[in-house]
């Protein structure tokens, strides 16, 4: 599905840049800072990813060739963003797979920006345990209710391999959830 209005922002874009710019943030700024929280966890990393994602969406721009909407093009962009920032956290401090996601869930437990309860703390604790493709798949589908399609053209994935690993996280999180 085009975005008429996007397509009109990408021709402002090429005519003035920085004031197009600046609507495509106001318009795409929220969404894709709660896609990365979401991954990333923490406010400010999720901040310092975002700019990145603004900066690299800037840059290219001018050569986006609209064969993806601009939608799809910028959570793209966010979610390789947050994926090498997530990959470069590891390498940094040396950790293997499970202790990072025990690091993130303590950075979870002492956010100050964390408004939820015990329950929705304990989902989270779920998502963060699952694989980094299944965490992402659940987070767009479940609280971005995300088309599979609009997924499959972000990720580079069927359709069909986006409807098993959400299946697959599902049950993970139904899991860690009903145990003792």
């Amino acid at each position: 599905m085009v975005d008429q209005h996007d397509k009109e922002l990408i021709q402002q874009f090429r005519e003035n840049r920085n004031y197009a710019f600046n609507l495509i943030v106001r318009k795409y700024q929220e969404r894709l800072y709660w896609h990365i929280r979401k991954l990333v966890i923490s406010h400010d990393d999720a901040d310092d990813v975002l700019q990145n994602t603004f900066i690299k969406a800037f840059q290219g721009l001018e050569k986006f060739r609209e064969d993806a909407s601009l939608f799809t093009w910028l959570y793209r962009i966010a979610t390789n963003e947050s994926l090498t920032f997530l990959k470069k956290q590891r390498s940094w401090f040396y950790l293997p797979l499970g202790d990072y996601q025990q690091q993130l869930e303590r950075t979870l437990e002492s956010d100050t920006y964390f408004n939820g309860d015990e329950i929705q703390m304990k989902l989270q604790k779920a998502i963060i345990r699952l694989p980094e493709k299944q965490r992402l798949v659940f987070n767009m589908k479940y609280f971005e209710e995300m088309k599979y399609e609009d997924m499959s053209a972000i990720l580079g994935t069927s359709v069909g391999a986006l409807k098993a690993s959400y299946h697959h996280a599902i049950k993970k999180i139904e899991h860690y959830l009903t145990r003792d």
